[in-house]
């Protein structure tokens, strides 16, 4: 399945596993990256000592690419950016802020950089600021999201339109199906994040795997725009937020409710009822936990077979 993003990145199928805080530790990025996809550390929810283990761990557990994410609106990144050049790291992906801060200073060290955007203003930014390939991220996605509420549908031909570097699409892709369809609407690969919470090497918590393997249609919803938007599990926090904002709250009662660590809480240490649980729309389709290498082979048999039944629909 050669094709611009496999040449870029030295690996077997366009398939990125997304870098997520709390969920993508050492564990899940060699597994995903041994078996054929790109894996990724999430630096996001790491103190940077902490990630220099995770990329050692990493190193020792596969020979193949892998990467790191980095949220470049969290605290320490000069030294975590220190981190990743020290340690050799080829690939990072950066997200939540602006790709010409650290793309140049990457890229002299030889590390292939791309961007993570939610609109094809930002797309063009980072193409602008000499990304080697970005990911579009549609309104589907979990986590913290773009303000726009572009689907992923609309989002990636739209940027595929005015883009020349690679595009790798992402938000609400759990399938081979859906793989298919988002690169026949332009994408050179998929990044791929809630299919892989859901995985035995992810690195949250049991709880929080189960809460997205029953999740059903609706039962996820973009919130705290004020702040950052994410898209979070209805659960308790939730529900506390919906009717903090019956009273039309300032960004400052925002952030008191919201607290530290909540995100830890939720999705690393279980705590269903008051911790931040952040998964995609796609979690409705997600129905078991299995290992990250099953999950690549099953991506890949059912993009094959979507192939299959594309050339057989006569329009």
């Amino acid at each position: 399945m050669a094709n611009k993003i496999t040449e870029l990145f030295g690996i077997k199928y366009p398939i990125i596993q997304a870098g997520m805080i709390w969920n993508s530790g050492w564990k899940l990025a060699s597994a995903a990256s041994n078996a054929g996809a790109l894996g990724l550390i999430g630096a996001g929810s790491m103190y940077p000592d902490v990630l220099r283990e995770h990329i050692k761990k990493c190193k020792n557990a596969t020979n193949k690419p892998f990467g790191v994410n980095v949220p470049m609106l969290y605290p320490n990144i000069e030294e975590i950016m220190n981190i990743i050049v020290e340690e050799g790291v080829k690939i990072v992906f950066t997200s939540a802020g602006n790709p010409k801060t650290w793309t140049p200073w990457l890229k002299e060290k030889g590390i292939t950089v791309v961007h993570v955007v939610s609109s094809v203003k930002f797309a063009l930014k980072a193409q602008e600021a000499g990304v080697d390939a970005v990911v579009a991220e549609g309104f589907e996605a979990g986590g913290h999201n773009g303000r726009e509420e572009t689907t992923t549908l609309t989002l990636i031909p739209m940027v595929r339109e005015h883009l020349q570097i690679p595009l790798i699409a992402a938000g609400g892709i759990a399938t081979g199906h859906a793989m298919l369809a988002v690169m026949l609407l332009g994408a050179d690969a998929v990044q791929i994040g809630s299919r892989f919470v859901a995985s035995t090497e992810s690195s949250a918590h049991d709880a929080f795997k189960n809460v997205v393997v029953d999740a059903k249609e609706g039962d996820t919803q973009l919130t705290l725009k004020e702040l950052a938007p994410v898209r979070l599990i209805k659960n308790k926090f939730f529900q506390d937020l919906q009717e903090l904002y019956k009273k039309a709250p300032t960004v400052e009662e925002l952030k008191l409710l919201l607290g530290r660590a909540r995100a830890k809480r939720g999705m690393f240490e279980g705590d269903l009822e008051d911790g931040e649980l952040e998964i995609g729309q796609i979690a409705g389709l997600i129905h078991d936990i299995k290992p990250t290498a099953q999950i690549v082979e099953d991506l890949i048999k059912e993009f094959q077979l979507a192939q299959k039944q594309t050339q057989q629909i006569r329009v």
